[in-house]
């Protein structure tokens, strides 16, 4: 309970990421191409909201991004796709692979029976697909 006694209203999970693009066309291409979202709108030519059927993920054109120093981390660390099976893991690999997307590590199975690997998308943002048992069908 918070501290001014109000209850926590309910939430369905957090199914929205806006990402800051450079190059809209490559992030277009890498998510609907490869990773199968679909265009749910495009309000002009530097926007579009994909969604792949539970989600929503917006891209946005920017000129420039703000530079990151060396010593400080980005403050984004990775998004996530979760996968409904866990060979499905290795599948994502293989096929990303083959499509000349740069990996950041192989498919590994983790203490808590999760299965997941880390590459990287056009605009360099690590995207981390998952099989996580409390919330992939199995």
């Amino acid at each position: 309970m918070s501290q001014n006694n109000l209850s926590r209203p309910p939430h369905a999970g957090m199914r929205h990421v806006a990402l800051n693009v450079i190059n809209l066309a490559a992030m277009e291409h890498f998510y609907c191409e490869l990773l199968g979202f679909e265009v749910e709108w495009r309000p002009d030519a530097d926007n579009v909201y994909l969604c792949s059927g539970n989600d929503n993920l917006a891209l946005h054109v920017v000129s420039e991004m703000a530079p990151v120093a060396p010593e400080q981390h980005h403050p984004l660390a990775h998004t996530g796709i979760i996968v409904d099976k866990i060979a499905q893991v290795d599948d994502w690999f293989r096929f990303l692979q083959a499509n000349n997307v740069a990996m950041v590590t192989e498919p590994k199975t983790h203490r808590d029976g999760a299965r997941s690997f880390y590459c990287y998308d056009p605009q360099k943002i690590v995207l981390q697909i998952i099989f996580h048992p409390p919330l992939s069908a199995g």
